[in-house]
């Protein structure tokens, strides 16, 4: 019999977030391939079957906001499978720290809401001063807001939110 480790006793959430504590964003891994190159590969397993189908609405509602920053270095990964995320592969240097990517902001279907990851609010501590109240109430710890309706005024603040978030990146030099 295999032994249980303390993320498997936690539970997938509590495995994803020690994941994402390693890496610049929610559960992702680097991996090298055959010469040398680095590739980004998303540990996720789709947790959207049986799902409400507004979940799927809002998680698209989501993508289509991330899509207007895929230019330069931002990619996007994922779309498919009840993940996305929005990825800056240009190399930056955070309070000392090299690191080879940034995350930007991501959409994952969990049970019973979309979960939109913001990391601008992780970099710069006072843009959550400029989100508007009712997507602040959807805030759960850092930078996960929690999605559990199809509502157009979340969806315009999500949108000001990645706005001012990109021009944050764009002023210190992380996006192009």
């Amino acid at each position: 019999m295999a032994k249980t480790t303390a993320s498997q006793k936690k539970g997938p959430i509590a495995a994803a977030k020690k994941s994402a504590a390693k890496t610049s964003g929610p559960a992702a891994k680097n991996s090298t391939k055959a010469g040398g190159k680095k590739s980004l590969s998303i540990k996720y397993t789709d947790k959207s079957p049986g799902q409400s189908k507004e979940l799927v609405v809002i998680f698209d509602a989501i993508k289509k906001m991330l899509l207007p920053y895929v230019k330069g270095d931002m990619k996007l990964h994922g779309g498919t499978g009840g993940q996305v995320s929005l990825i800056n592969h240009r190399p930056v240097e955070i309070a000392g720290r090299k690191k080879p990517e940034m995350w930007f902001a991501g959409a994952l279907i969990q049970k019973g809401y979309v979960g939109f990851y913001f990391m601008p609010a992780y970099t710069d501590e006072h843009l959550t001063d400029f989100i508007k109240p009712e997507l602040l109430k959807c805030l759960k710890g850092k930078s996960c807001f929690y999605i559990r309706k199809d509502d157009k005024q979340l969806y315009a603040q999500i949108k000001e939110s990645l706005k001012l978030g990109y021009a944050s990146f764009k002023k210190r030099g992380w996006v192009g």
